[in-house]
């Protein structure tokens, strides 16, 4: 089936870059989606980006689960008004095993699809990293302007933001130029919170490769007050039944 055509049709599109139909149309591709662990669960905020991972699959195109083992250490600013609390590595470790169970409920995993699912954790490329690298080999090539334009950062800048998660946008982006180059991964989806990290990463990829990348955001599943459901929010429906039961969920 046709990827773009069947995400309009659900209407689980916000934002697109220009040519990803093209691109989509021109052969087999990768995508991911990333999902940070600072929950043992996954949540119905998560549940269409996971969808859109289904989709991708069901269209014949290779989805990549990428659990932020690092970015998880830091908090995305993204939709929020305060700094998230820091998790230590042991709670991190325990959310990622639970994460993936969940996973794979809704990906097909296995070596006999062509197109099997797979998942990354991004603790183990940023491990490496030290800041000076960092920030010579990634830092370099996105101003500081750029970066205080998204609104992820001009939402917060009343009441405050710490360099960590300013930080932030700049990680997931070499996530993504990561896995463009080691999987061969050209498009990175999302809820539309996220546009701004996503394009981020597709400037990355651009001024330090010279190539072309993708993203696809899809709109968020929000509370009747209009926030968006989050790990950190209050009122929030989790996946697991032991956290929310169907009965509630439904």
């Amino acid at each position: 089936m046709n990827f773009i055509e069947e995400l309009k049709w659900r209407n689980m599109i916000q934002d697109f870059t220009p040519e990803i139909e093209e691109e989509l149309n021109n052969g087999f591709m990768s995508a991911y989606v990333g999902i940070d662990p600072t929950a043992d669960s996954l949540h119905i905020g998560h549940l269409v980006s996971i969808m859109m991972l289904k989709h991708f699959q069901m269209s014949g195109h290779k989805p990549i689960a990428l659990i932020g083992g690092a970015t998880g250490m830091i908090g995305d600013p993204s939709g929020k008004t305060e700094e998230r609390k820091l998790l230590d590595e042991e709670a991190l470790a325990h959310n990622q095993k639970k994460i993936k169970k969940q996973l794979e409920k809704f990906l097909s995993f296995g070596e006999e699809i062509s197109n099997s699912a797979e998942i990354v954790n991004n603790y183990e490329w940023m491990k490496k990293f030290s800041f000076l690298n960092f920030i010579r080999d990634v830092g370099k090539y996105i101003s500081v302007n750029y970066m205080m334009a998204k609104d992820s950062v001009k939402s917060r800048l009343e009441t405050g933001i710490s360099f960590t998660e300013f930080s932030y946008q700049l990680i997931q982006a070499y996530d993504f130029i990561y896995l463009f180059q080691e999987k061969n991964c050209k498009l990175q989806m999302g809820g539309s919170d996220q546009w701004g990290n996503i394009t981020t990463g597709t400037e990355l990829i651009r001024k330090k490769l010279g190539k072309k990348s993708y993203g696809i955001t899809c709109p968020l599943i929000k509370k009747s007050d209009g926030g968006k459901f989050g790990k950190t929010e209050k009122g929030n429906i989790w996946l697991d039944a032991k956290l929310t039961s169907p009965y509630w969920k439904y």
